[in-house]
């Protein structure tokens, strides 16, 4: 995600809708968000609310942010109408049979004038690994479907989204997955897999301008990851519905 796009400030209520390791519910309590974390998986928010009372001691966050996990189903959100500011659901709906259902409950629980950032995994890399391996997307709880992008954002259009701008991510990050899916998927001390893993963990900690260079350059065309984000309009009768339409008389 792009935070520049996607500005949360201090105090926003946010939800990362399938947080899984919590990446992305890490960095919005950084920037003093009070933050979801909702997953599914016991195992994966067990870890996340560790690595939130980790920041907190750690004096990572800011006083007036706080951070929960909540577990749950995508498809019935335990929250009230219009309870958030921003939503994040990234490399989640790929994962949902019924994503039209899951996108509807997304909707009700983001506030009108509220701002959704969806990530899945981008068409032509996708499709490559599911020709590489079936078990790639066989697997339980795995890939359901390929988007493309003109079809997610018709889909969240049809449910009341506002469509936003976009841009791919992970460029690198491609070719790791269709190596993974030529020699297999769970072969991780494969010689192929593991060297590229270790260049993937090295260019995420040492972050050099010439493969900085290269993913940017890469993340059009081969882009492992679509990133799209939406609005749910602000209705007339909301404050950010007539703060709207001042700003239109203007």
């Amino acid at each position: 995600m792009d935070f520049q796009r996607f500005r949360v400030t201090p105090g926003d209520r946010v939800l990362d809708m399938g947080c899984g390791a919590g990446r992305h519910a890490f960095e919005l309590y950084r920037r003093g968000a009070h933050v979801v974390a909702f997953d599914q998986d016991a195992g994966e928010l067990s870890g996340v609310e560790k690595m939130f009372g980790a920041m907190r001691l750690e004096g990572e966050v800011p006083a007036e942010a706080s951070a929960e996990t909540v577990q749950g189903d995508a498809l019935d959100l335990p929250f009230p109408d219009d309870h958030f500011d921003a939503i994040v659901a990234s490399e989640v709906l790929e994962h949902i049979p019924d994503d039209m259902r899951a996108m509807r409950e997304l909707l009700r629980v983001l506030r009108p004038g509220g701002k959704l950032a969806v990530t899945v995994p981008s068409w032509l890399p996708e499709r490559v690994c599911w020709a590489l391996s079936e078990d790639y997307h066989t697997a339980p709880g795995g890939h359901v479907r390929i988007y493309t992008r003109a079809e997610l954002e018709a889909k969240l259009k049809s449910v009341g989204f506002r469509v936003g701008g976009h841009h791919h991510a992970h460029g690198l990050h491609a070719p790791y997955w269709w190596i993974k899916c030529a020699v297999g998927v769970n072969d991780d001390a494969h010689p192929l897999a593991r060297a590229y893993h270790k260049l993937l963990v090295w260019d995420i900690m040492k972050r050099p301008r010439a493969t900085r260079l290269a993913e940017r350059a890469l993340n059009p065309l081969i882009g492992k990851s679509v990133v799209v984000y939406f609005a749910k309009p602000a209705g007339p009768g909301t404050a950010a519905g007539q703060a709207r339409e001042t700003a239109d008389a203007g």
